[in-house]
């Protein structure tokens, strides 16, 4: 998702995040995965024609929320116990809880370690093992597919995003959420394309798509299969913010 500065709008007891977004032509609502309703809209857009839109859509929208926060109470948590399961790169590793280890979580022999001194601390521990993860993977993952795409050499940058896999700001960076780690190769490079992407065209556009495809033609099936891991990823609850993982997914 490309980011832009943000305004809000109250319609019908729902609150719609207005995203000007340059070079669009038309209107687009999306309900993300946080329930947080975003209308990626072309600058200068008349509110009250916005406000008249959005009104026709309250229905879908009131039924669409209601979904996001009934998958939101359903997601799986996890246990800091021995034999747990927490996911990296599309295979689940089993938590093993050790006295004695280099850094506080390490993959050794298959099994996630985790230092008893983190305990208190679990969730963290766990997450910056991710962000550590994507920072040495991620780089080396991302080079290839931009040279596929001819984009412009871009800053990577791994860190919460709330309920988004990955956005780019308007000085092209790119942002990956470190959950991404948790998913099939395939699903990330999905994710990496259609950031990169985002540096050719900031909307989702059918040049956009065009774009996507050009890398990877089956993006749609990866988008459907990226859709069905979302739902499953694990995300402590801190780590949940009210800003929104499926951004990816337009």
């Amino acid at each position: 998702m490309y980011d832009a500065p943000a305004e809000l709008l109250h319609v019908g007891g729902l609150v719609i995040d207005i995203r000007p977004v340059p070079g669009r032509k038309s209107v687009r609502v999306t309900v993300e995965r946080d329930a947080r309703i975003v209308a990626a809209v072309p600058p200068g857009a008349d509110r009250q024609a916005l406000e008249s839109l959005i009104r026709t859509r309250l229905p879908w929208l009131y039924a669409k929320v209601r979904n996001r926060e009934t998958e939101a109470e359903q997601r799986p948590g996890r246990r800091f116990v021995d034999g747990e399961g927490f996911p990296y790169l599309g295979r689940s590793y089993r938590l093993k809880n050790v006295d004695e280890a280099p850094r506080p979580v390490t993959l050794v022999e298959g099994r996630i370690r985790l230092r008893r001194d983190q305990q208190d601390t679990a969730s963290d521990a766990l997450v910056n093992w991710y962000v550590e993860r994507g920072r040495h993977w991620l780089p080396r993952r991302v080079g290839p597919w931009a040279k596929c795409l001819e984009a412009p050499p871009a800053d990577l940058l791994v860190r919460p995003l709330g309920y988004r896999w990955g956005s780019c700001s308007d000085r092209g960076t790119l942002n990956i959420h470190w959950a991404v780690m948790q998913l099939p190769a395939a699903l990330v490079d999905y994710v990496l394309v259609h950031e990169l992407a985002h540096l050719h065209e900031p909307n989702h556009s059918p040049s956009f798509w065009r774009t996507v495809a050009r890398a990877l033609p089956d993006y749609e099936s990866r988008r459907d299969r990226l859709e069905e891991w979302g739902a499953g990823v694990w995300l402590p609850a801190e780590a949940t913010p009210p800003d929104a993982l499926g951004g990816t997914r337009p």
